[in-house]
């Protein structure tokens, strides 16, 4: 069997999709449905079946047929809101859920590849996979810099295979249900469509209108790292996972107008409560990443937003 965690969310959808395409067909979701919104990302897919993040917990300690035939984990479930300040919600859902799954594959050899996120980095320049460059801004950033640190301590001596792959700015099909976290791409879209007018951010931090600049990555990227994985289980370790070449949110903006044609780009103030909790530079330095072997090519926002609209319009 093949686990997706938070597999009807954004990421977790388009893995599952990505593995039936492969001709699995022993994809389970495991995801929490309270917002049932989310059932559209997962209803076109023949799934084996899904079962609540809660009940999935259960079902490892209980039943040793179900435990034992689980090939691998991919990871996605977690509170995903950089806005979060509820710690102990967070801490829960991000950090001790993940500690379960992750001691479950380590005792069952079973493949782990999980979802870390490039907010470890916060407000550091450097965005190198060590532990001189982790300085969250956020309560999210901190719980999933504080898994990452688990798991270095407790694999050294594990020769099962763990990924945390450090997702950059994903954006892509199937993201609709995330609201305010949705990608830039996804809400200038709905702008220009709605307005003609995408709304960008002032300068701020020494950037120039809209010119703050984001290690943006196209979801079907991702999943090739995560196959890529997969498919390498005698890889291990903690990559970074974007495309290797920060972009400016202007640039986002003009590959969607480029796409309708039509359209302009207006400036609002810089929001008072991110002052500080912001990211003004992200890009993933990919040097481990390609050290380990994966050769997944990278495309420029230029090209993911519009094979992203193509889809979605």
């Amino acid at each position: 069997m093949h686990i997706v965690t938070g597999g009807a969310g954004f990421i977790g959808s388009n893995l599952v999709r990505t593995l039936i395409e492969r001709g699995c067909d022993d994809v389970i979701v495991v995801d929490e449905m309270t917002d049932g919104h989310k059932f559209v990302n997962i209803s076109d897919f023949p799934i084996a079946d899904y079962i609540d993040k809660d009940e999935f917990v259960t079902r490892l300690s209980s039943d040793k047929g179900f435990a034992s035939g689980i090939k691998a984990i991919l990871h996605q479930g977690a509170c995903s809101e950089t806005t979060e300040w509820d710690g102990r919600y967070m801490m829960q859902n991000n950090y001790s859920y993940s500690q379960k799954l992750l001691h479950h594959c380590l005792d069952n050899k079973a493949q782990f590849i999980y979802a870390s996120s490039a907010a470890v980095y916060g407000g550091s320049k450097e965005f190198v996979e060590d532990p001189l460059f982790e300085v969250p801004l956020n309560v999210y950033g901190y719980s999933k810099v504080q898994f990452d640190r688990y798991v270095r301590r407790v694999t050294k001596a594990s020769d099962s295979q763990v990924v945390g792959l450090r997702y950059f700015n994903v954006y892509g099909p199937r993201e609709q249900h995330k609201g305010s976290m949705a990608s830039v791409a996804y809400h200038f879209n709905n702008q220009i469509r709605d307005t003609g007018a995408a709304a960008l951010f002032a300068g701020t931090d020494g950037y120039a209108d809209g010119e703050q600049l984001r290690d943006f990555v196209y979801i079907d990227d991702v999943c090739n790292v995560n196959m890529w994985f997969l498919d390498n289980p005698s890889s291990s370790g903690i990559f970074n996972t974007g495309s290797g070449r920060a972009q400016s949110f202007n640039d986002v903006a003009n590959a969607v107008i480029q796409w309708h044609g039509k359209g302009k780009i207006r400036y609002v103030p810089f929001p008072d409560h991110l002052e500080g909790a912001y990211q003004s530079f992200t890009q993933a330095d990919l040097t481990q990443l390609r050290r380990s072997g994966c050769d997944v090519e990278f495309r420029p926002v230029e090209d993911g937003v519009k094979d992203y609209l193509a889809e979605i319009t």
